[in-house]
């Protein structure tokens, strides 16, 4: 029997609501105000501090934002009170150490302002100290045997370079400070440490380069934009559905007619419903300083994207979290839920969070973009290639930095760069980078561009490249864009991993120049020559063509290039000697916090599967199997009647026919989920992590495809009345 297209019959448990209980339509969403008169209004950030510090303080803290000196007990106390005072003012009431434990998400325990006074009354206040650290309690949050769950001290510190925000909720306002969380001997246990180790090392790498040209800089940053994926499902249909609550993603559903073949969503005009949520979105991370610039529809139904104006890359960091955690909040407002899963969905398109990053001086000059003038043009050569070894030298670690369960679903799935990492110059630089090889000058028709003939560099081309969306390191113009982040990741630590291979090359490159330079070889003769070596090292790990073609694999495999394609086969880039070397080289982490996290990773991805197991066993039970049996009861009886008054009529068989086909499904579900317990129970049996983590990949997550297509096989046949569950159909298209 067919499906009804539109869906089930209407009913309360079926029609989509808000959370105020009201059914769906647009929620208002104050307008007119010009986003300039109210961005950042929640920030206490170096415009806000300029007006409530004393001059003298205002420059210390000025100071130690910019060049990361220490803050004295007394700046610290005076920034302190006016902090305090500002959130008060704000109707906050208590404060919390905003962190980014290993879990991904961010993490807080609120405190009240208030100290009891001698009269048994109480009075606000705010010190330095408090400012500076506090001490949750560490034991529950992933060590990756750090620490035992009885060493449970940790410490929060605060980080001035981030700002301090309100958060609004409704049961009201909250200060939050942005800080790292290590243990008590000062071990890393979160993801923003790393990150700003991460940025310290790569700033003196490039400050080392830039003092071969000349160029006065203070301080070079990594910047970055996380243009972010995400999905918007009616909030009635994401609470029907344990696997999108508990999981993240759909382990169940039969492909609707519709999909995305028609590619009629990508840049389509936006629902009032979703334009609604998206405007209330933006409006609350204006406040919170966020610099959203860009919305649109994406490609596959009910996938959106949202993109930011590029900043400093810990700034960027922190506020990509809080566009996740406002979508997540605004949505239920608006009886939506936001999906931040890697995959959902499974047949269309999943999401993804595309890392633009570069490196600019804070003069303002980036160090990606060609120049007008031959020391620049050389300068730029110098930041290109080195990223490119980069990426040659350490593409497993690249890899490792964006593995997880959910990513394993897209990656290489035609729609997201495959697991080999590779690099997009563009057709014109990667002939200048040939050219640069081979020692001949670069020509553009009859006018020469790029002459290697050390005394002229005449200017690069500025956006001579094309955009190659299937790369998953590709230049841009003036920056790189890192497309194998899953959607839900916390960019920290992929950014952490970019910036820190870039920093060993940058390094590389000083020793090899001064090499050359001790053997009294001129500066650009020196340059010349070890950017032809890298270049021609490197060049295996430049692709101009398409990733996602079976042509690139074989290409790949011929080359030496790995193809990572599962979370426990990455990871294991993480743990290399080379890895290692160079993370606690520059001082980013030590051999016991990067083994730590790749034992974490490892875990995290075996709880993934078990949990998406056990889930779709329990889906099977307890909904797919109950609504499958009344449905063949109902035929059985239909047909015993039928054979009653009509013994021999010639619709019989046709009626038996599809009674066969319900029991077979039936059947092959029982066996699919039975011979999914067995590989679980074998995996859970397993002790060691690496073993665990394979044992999940290799013989657990294949059963699921057995499970899923039986069930799904049901779906196209149990009428909607009976099948207890949304729908792709309704999911993907009623919003």
């Amino acid at each position: 029997m067919a499906n009804h297209i539109m869906g089930r019959p209407s009913g309360p448990e079926a029609k989509p609501y808000h959370s105020n209980g009201h059914q769906s339509g647009p929620v208002p969403t104050p307008f007119g105000d010009k986003v300039s008169d109210y961005y950042a209004c929640n920030v206490f950030n170096l415009k806000t501090m300029k007006t409530l510090l004393p001059k003298e303080t205002f420059r210390h803290v000025e100071d130690a934002i910019l060049s990361g000196t220490q803050l004295s007990p007394e700046a610290a106390n005076s920034v302190a009170s006016a902090m305090k005072t500002w959130a008060m003012s704000k109707g906050a009431t208590h404060y919390t150490h905003w962190f980014q434990p290993m879990t991904g998400l961010t993490a807080e325990r609120h405190d009240s302002f208030i100290d009891l006074t001698s009269d048994g009354g109480v009075l606000e206040s705010f010190t330095g100290k408090q400012l500076a650290q506090a001490e949750p309690d560490a034991s529950s949050f992933p060590s990756g045997g750090l620490r035992t769950t009885f060493e449970a001290r940790g410490y929060t510190a605060w980080d001035p370079t981030s700002p301090a925000f309100i958060m609004e909720s409704l049961g009201g306002p909250t200060l939050c400070i942005p800080t790292v969380f290590v243990s008590y001997n000062g071990q890393s246990l979160d993801k923003k440490t790393p990150l700003l180790r991460s940025i310290e090392a790569l700033n003196l790498a490039a400050l080392d380069i830039l003092a071969y040209f000349k160029l006065p800089a203070r301080r070079v940053s990594s910047n970055m934009g996380a243009e972010q994926e995400y999905f918007l499902v009616d909030r009635s249909y994401y609470d029907r559905r344990p696997d999108l609550l508990m999981a993240g993603r759909t382990l169940l559903g039969a492909a609707p007619p519709k999909g995305q073949q028609l590619e009629d969503h990508y840049f389509g005009s936006i629902k009032e419903r979703v334009f609604c949520f998206m405007t209330d979105a933006e409006r609350e991370l204006y406040k919170l300083g966020v610099p959203v610039k860009t919305r649109h529809n994406e490609v596959a139904p009910n996938q959106f994207e949202v993109a930011p104006i590029h900043e400093e890359a810990n700034v960027a960091v922190d506020h990509n979290q809080l566009v996740m955690d406002v979508f997540d909040r605004v949505a239920r407002r608006h009886g939506l839920a936001a999906l931040f899963y890697e995959k959902p969905f499974a047949g269309i398109n999943g999401s993804g969070k595309h890392v633009n990053w570069s490196l600019g001086t804070d003069a303002g000059v980036n160090l990606l973009a060609p120049g007008e003038t031959p020391d620049e043009n050389l300068r730029f050569l110098v930041f290109l290639v080195c990223a490119v070894k980069a990426v040659h030298d350490h593409g497993k670690l690249l890899r490792a930095s964006v593995a997880s369960s959910g990513n394993d679903h897209r990656l290489g799935a035609n729609e997201a760069p495959p697991a080999i990492m590779s690099v997009f110059l563009g057709e014109y630089l990667a002939k200048v980078l040939a050219d640069l090889e081979r020692g001949a000058p670069t020509k553009e028709t009859d006018k020469e561009w790029l002459d290697l003939g050390i005394d002229k560099i005449p200017p690069v081309l500025k956006d001579n490249t094309d955009r190659n969306r299937t790369s998953p390191f590709a230049f841009t113009g003036n920056k790189f864009e890192f497309r194998a982040v899953g959607s839900s990741f916390n960019c920290a630590f992929p950014l952490t991993v970019v910036n820190a291979i870039v920093a060993g090359s940058l390094r590389q490159m000083k020793r090899d120049i001064d090499e050359r330079l001790k053997a009294r070889k001129p500066f650009k003769v020196a340059v010349l020559e070890v950017l032809k070596r890298y270049v021609k090292e490197s060049k295996k790990v430049c692709y101009e063509g398409n990733n996602y073609s079976g042509e690139w694999e074989k290409e790949a495999a011929k080359r030496g290039l790995p193809n990572l394609k599962t979370t426990p086969e990455a990871l294991e880039g993480l743990v290399t000697r080379e890895s290692v070397s160079l993370l606690e080289s520059l001082k980013i982490l030590g051999r016991d916090e990067v083994h730590s996290r790749y034992h974490i990773l490892l875990e995290r991805y075996s709880k993934d599967l078990d949990i998406e197991a056990r889930l779709l066993i329990d889906l099977v039970d307890t909904q797919v199997l109950p609504a499958a049996f009344s449905y063949q009861k109902g035929l059985a009886e239909a047909i015993r009647g039928l054979k009653d008054i009509l013994p021999k009529h010639s619709a019989l068989r046709s009626q038996e026919s599809v009674l066969d086909e319900v029991a077979a499904g039936i059947g092959a579900l029982r066996e699919g989920v039975a011979r999914l317990a067995k590989a679980m129970a074998d995996a859970e049996r397993e002790a060691e992590p690496l073993k665990k983590a394979l044992l999940y990949c290799h013989q657990v997550k294949p059963k699921f495809a057995l499970v899923r297509r039986s069930a799904d096989a049901l779906e196209a046949i149990v009428p909607d009345n009976l099948w207890p569950m949304p729908k792709y159909h309704e999911m993907l298209f009623l919003i």
